[in-house]
């Protein structure tokens, strides 16, 4: 680092949804399931696991599952949950890296988190989480334009 030049960093905390019902009564009737009690009880508790990072931004898919993964995060906080197109990941990474010094959350799916993962390292490193796994998380800091990551389970 140059001597005057502050370090800007960037931290986004990335995660599938919790538990989804996936009973064949919900999935033929619903596309979008809600959570189980099981994955309520994974998104309170992302409230301690998490609260050392007090995210400025809390981002989710527009589904129930994902919405409700980070609803008693976001509640705790005071902060709204913003919607973003999981369709488009080039466009959303790019918008997240354009956020300097901020600290975001950002709750997706067993595909399209690894996907977003790999395209702020700028390495095709992960691939999509198995649909048994529910506890892992990423935190990817961006440093002055250089990008690491960590792979948290909880």
């Amino acid at each position: 680092m140059l001597l005057g030049v502050k370090a800007q960093t960037t931290t986004i905390i990335l995660l599938r949804h919790a538990e989804k019902d996936t009973t064949q009564q919900t999935v033929t009737v619903n596309a979008n399931p809600p959570l189980t009690a099981v994955g309520e009880a994974r998104a309170n508790k992302l409230i301690m696991v998490l609260n050392a990072y007090q995210p400025d931004i809390i981002y989710s898919t527009n589904f129930t599952r994902t919405k409700a993964t980070v609803t008693p995060l976001a509640n705790k906080l005071g902060r709204e949950i913003v919607i973003y197109d999981a369709k488009d990941l080039v466009k959303f990474a790019a918008e997240l890296e354009a956020q300097k010094c901020k600290t975001m959350v950002v709750v997706g799916h067993s595909n399209t988190t690894p996907a977003l993962v790999n395209l702020l390292i700028k390495q095709s490193k992960y691939k999509d989480l198995p649909d048994s796994v529910y506890n892992k998380f990423w935190i990817v800091t961006i440093t002055n334009g250089f990008a690491t990551e960590q792979v948290v389970e909880y």
